[in-house]
């Protein structure tokens, strides 16, 4: 009973990165308080929860039990916080977008036709839509696939190409586009906190003929992968960027041929809508059918499991078909005219 939440999230994240010193940099604090925090959540636990190696930190037998419901007990937390939250404040909602996504046509149609509802907006960094979704962070997400979509209800918005990312005094620059062929030797870095889908998929790895991408250096974060590029380390694949939404100054992209675009997605979370979410149904009925030329039909929705991006086939309307007003609650319909 005297379990102290913040000492579990610090356990989590020590968990997670398997070092004292990156976690207490995730954590923006220091190693010895970090590892002071640590010393008194296995006092109130009872058991030793971690060992220290020569290689870093691993889960001891009892951390390896205690994580998972470590994980659930700040899940919970969180959870119980938005609900309160938003029982409190039953015409709030808040939409939770991917660096270089515009909602604003979004948010303009709800605060348009629901003045008194408060529309909220959060830029998320770039891999985390479904942890805000089911921490309550967010509503409703505007991102990119691919992601592990169980708890989720995720819904087709449009293609978006995919494009080099290089220096400008890269050898392609100045190229109309390139092809995997070209890059065949070019390599492509590792970010060590991407979800393993993620990484492959943004790497392109393995490669159509079924060879791995080349290896690359490893970066923490996006913001140190951009700097790899920048210093000539490596490429990258990513969506169209531009500086005014992320893309390091010193970078540029180039038109990538031959490869399936990624895909934009409306993420929800499953189960009962928000409060918030049934004053808006006629509101995405009314703008449902307002999509622009070529983008993929609302209905076209993917259920549980973990989302790659794909084209539109023939498979595609065998799964259950939504209206826009059950698409996630107030969004459904009024991202159409984004």
């Amino acid at each position: 009973m005297n379990l102290d939440l913040r000492l579990v999230q610090c356990f989590t994240v020590v968990a997670e990165h398997q070092h004292f010193s990156r976690a207490a940099e995730a954590l923006h604090t220091t190693q010895p308080s970090l590892s002071r925090q640590i010393r008194r959540l296995e006092q109130q636990v009872g058991v030793r929860l971690l060992d220290r190696t020569t290689h870093g930190t691993r889960l001891s037998e009892a951390g390896e039990v205690f994580l998972p419901q470590a994980k659930e007990l700040l899940r919970a937390a969180v959870e119980a916080m938005a609900r309160t939250r938003a029982a409190a404040r039953p015409g709030s909602i808040t939409i939770g977008y991917s660096k270089g996504l515009v909602i604003t046509a979004a948010v303009r149609a709800l605060r348009d036709r629901d003045p008194d509802a408060e529309v909220h907006t959060r830029l998320l960094a770039w891999n985390d839509a479904r942890g805000a979704l089911l921490e309550h962070r967010v509503d409703a997400v505007v991102t990119r696939l691919p992601f592990p979509t169980d708890q989720l209800r995720v819904t087709v918005l449009h293609d978006e190409p995919r494009v080099l990312v290089v220096p400008r005094d890269h050898r392609l620059v100045g190229e109309e586009s390139v092809t995997l062929d070209d890059i065949a030797d070019e390599p492509i870095p590792h970010v060590r906190q991407s979800d393993p889908l993620l990484n492959a998929y943004w790497r392109l790895d393995p490669r159509p003929d079924g060879q791995p991408a080349p290896d690359g250096p490893l970066a923490e974060a996006l913001e140190d992968k951009h700097e790899l590029i920048a210093a000539g380390q490596a490429v990258a694949i990513g969506p169209p960027l531009d500086h005014s939404t992320g893309l390091h100054p010193i970078l540029t992209t180039i038109p990538l041929h031959g490869v399936e675009p990624s895909q934009v997605v409306l993420a929800t979370r499953t189960g009962r809508p928000q409060p918030s979410g049934h004053r808006f149904p006629q509101a995405c009925r009314s703008s449902a059918h307002r999509n622009p030329p070529g983008w993929p039909h609302p209905h076209d929705v993917i259920r549980g499991g973990s989302a790659r991006p794909h084209k539109r086939s023939p498979s595609v309307p065998d799964l259950p078909p939504q209206r826009p007003d059950e698409i996630g609650g107030p969004l459904g319909g009024c991202l159409a005219h984004r």
